[in-house]
C-alpha cells in the first residue's frame, strides 16, 4: 500500500507540473501542442507491444481526441486570463464534480444520499476559489476547460467500459495519448501555428519532451498502483492534484490570493475524497 501511496502522490505530482509548464511558457499554445505530440510519440511503441484496442472503440478515441483539441485550448485561455491557483483547481475539480453529474445523467450511474453531501462539499469550494474582483474572462475559461474534462472524461469512460479485460482499458488509456496528439496538431496546423512550432522546436523540444513525459508516466503510475491498492483509494490520492496545483501558483508563481485558494481546494479535494469513498462503499454494498 506504501508503494501505490507513492506512485499515486507522484501522479499528481507530474500531472500538476505539466500543467505548471504550460502556464509559465511563452507560448502556451505550442507548449500544449508539443507536450501532447512528445507523449503520442513515447507511448506509441508501447502500444505495439501490449497491442492497440478493439476497433470497435475506435470512434471513442476520436471522438476524445477531438475533445481534447477543445480542452487544451480552453485550458491555454484559462492560464492567459487567470491564476495558475485559480485555473487549474477549478479546472480540474469542476471537471471531476460534472463527470460525476455527467454519470448520473448520460451512462447511468446511481448517487447515493451522502455522494450528494459530498457534491454539495465539491461545490462549496469551487465557488470559494471565486472572490470578488475575479475577471469574468478567468473564470469562464476555467469552467469551459471542466466542461471539456468532464466531456473527455465520459466518452473515455463509455470506450472503456465496451472492454471485458483490465487490459483492454489500459489499451484504451494508452492509445488515447496518440490519437489527442493527432487531433491537436490537426487543429494547430488548420490554425496555421504549423511555421511557429517548426521555428520554436529546435529550442524547446526538451521541454516539450519533458512535458510529454510527465503526461504519460503520471498516466502510467496510476497503472501501476491500481495493481496493488483499490482504485478508489489511488484516485482519492491522484484527486490531491488539485492542492498541488494552487500550492505552486502560491509558492512558485507568488500569485496573491494562493494561500487562500490553497484552503479553497483542500475543500474541493475532501468533497471528492468522499465522493469516491461513498461510491467504493455503495458498490461493496
Amino acid at each position: 500500500m506504501l508503494a501505490a501511496t507513492i506512485l499515486a502522490l507522484t501522479s499528481a505530482g507530474l500531472h500538476a507540473a505539466w500543467n505548471l509548464l504550460v502556464k509559465t511558457s511563452d507560448d502556451r499554445d505550442l507548449a500544449a501542442w508539443g507536450q501532447f505530440l512528445c507523449g503520442g510519440i513515447l507511448v506509441t511503441p508501447v502500444l505495439f507491444i501490449i497491442g492497440w484496442p478493439d476497433p470497435k472503440v475506435y470512434p471513442y478515441l476520436i471522438a476524445s481526441g477531438i475533445i481534447h483539441f477543445v480542452y487544451v485550448t480552453a485550458l491555454v485561455q484559462a492560464y492567459h486570463h487567470g491564476d495558475f491557483s485559480l485555473a487549474y483547481p477549478l479546472a480540474r475539480g469542476g471537471g471531476a464534480l460534472l463527470a460525476a453529474l455527467g454519470g448520473v445523467v448520460l451512462l447511468g450511474d446511481v448517487l447515493g444520499a451522502w455522494q450528494w453531501v459530498a457534491i454539495a462539499i465539491v461545490t462549496g469550494g469551487l465557488l470559494s476559489l471565486i472572490r470578488p474582483g475575479t475577471a469574468a474572462a478567468s473564470i469562464g475559461w476555467a469552467v469551459g476547460t471542466a466542461i471539456t474534462i468532464a466531456s473527455y472524461t465520459l466518452v473515455d469512460s463509455a470506450g472503456a467500459r465496451l472492454g471485458s479485460e483490465r487490459m483492454d482499458a489500459v489499451q484504451y488509456g494508452f492509445a488515447l495519448m496518440p490519437f489527442a496528439a493527432v487531433a491537436i496538431s490537426v487543429g494547430n496546423i488548420a490554425r496555421r501555428r504549423l511555421a511557429a512550432f517548426r521555428a520554436v522546436l529546435p529550442e524547446m523540444v526538451r521541454r516539450y519532451a519533458l512535458a510529454g513525459s510527465f503526461l504519460v508516466v503520471a498516466y502510467t503510475l496510476v497503472l501501476v498502483a491500481v495493481r496493488s491498492a483499490p482504485v478508489g483509494y489511488v484516485t482519492m490520492l491522484r484527486e490531491s492534484s488539485v492542492v498541488m496545483g494552487a500550492l505552486a501558483g502560491w509558492l512558485f508563481l507568488h500569485e496573491r490570493l494562493g494561500r487562500s485558494r490553497v484552503v479553497s481546494s483542500l475543500v474541493i479535494v475532501t468533497g471528492l475524497v468522499l465522493l469516491i469513498a461513498f461510491a467504493n462503499r455503495a458498490s461493496e454494498v
